[in-house]
């Protein structure tokens, strides 16, 4: 059975997914083409912060015609892009993101290059953690940090998000799978289930 998600115009977080890593690597601009603030102070974490997936959510599989599969959230809403996928519900989202790579990260070139770029180019972004790990997949790069939302289109208010970012590489390409909810929400088991479930095709 095909499923069908719905198109999104919601909020996505301040910094696009990397178009790649390496000598090369650039981020890509934010959404809608507004520049994100490297000195853009934190926002307050909320006291009572939505964005929890509740312990009942389903999960489909989502097969990307670049070579791979991961479980995603049923009925948040799909956006299609140049070079990958996201899904949004509400604060909450999965975006993926595929580039060419010469060869697999390591903590060291991700923390001398990509997180170099992805302080610079997004709002507020606080790194905490960049380690390697181990998945079904094979090794990957996990990235933990936190970052301002982008402003409310009629608000202009915005979030304090927590991020995970996953580096998977394979044959000359990087996945980057990144996760993220307003900051202090509980999605450990469930970031973990979409984490592991990527597969190489």
């Amino acid at each position: 059975m095909k499923i069908l998600f719905r198109k999104t115009t919601g909020v996505l977080p301040a910094l696009a997914v990397a178009a790649c890593l390496g000598t090369a690597a650039a981020l890509v601009a934010v959404p809608g083409g507004l520049p994100a603030s490297a000195a853009e102070k934190p926002v307050q974490q909320e006291k009572n912060p939505p964005g929890d997936i509740p312990d009942t959510q389903v999960f489909i599989d989502y097969t990307s015609p670049d070579g791979f599969t991961l479980k995603v959230p049923e009925g948040w809403a799909r956006s299609d892009r140049a070079d990958g996928a996201s899904f949004v519900d509400k604060l909450d989202g999965v975006v993926v993101s595929v580039s060419k790579a010469d060869a697999a990260p390591t903590v060291d070139s991700a923390k001398a290059d990509y997180v170099v770029k992805l302080e610079a180019a997004g709002r507020a972004v606080r790194v905490s953690a960049v380690k390697q790990v181990k998945l079904p997949a094979g090794t990957a790069i996990r990235i933990v940090y936190t970052s301002n939302s982008e402003p409310n289109a009629v608000t202009n208010r915005q979030v304090r998000l927590e991020n995970e970012r996953y580096l998977y590489f394979k044959d000359g390409k990087l996945v980057a799978l990144e996760l993220y909810a307003p900051k202090g929400a509980d999605n450990v088991d469930q970031w973990q289930l979409m984490s592991n479930s990527f597969r190489w095709k």
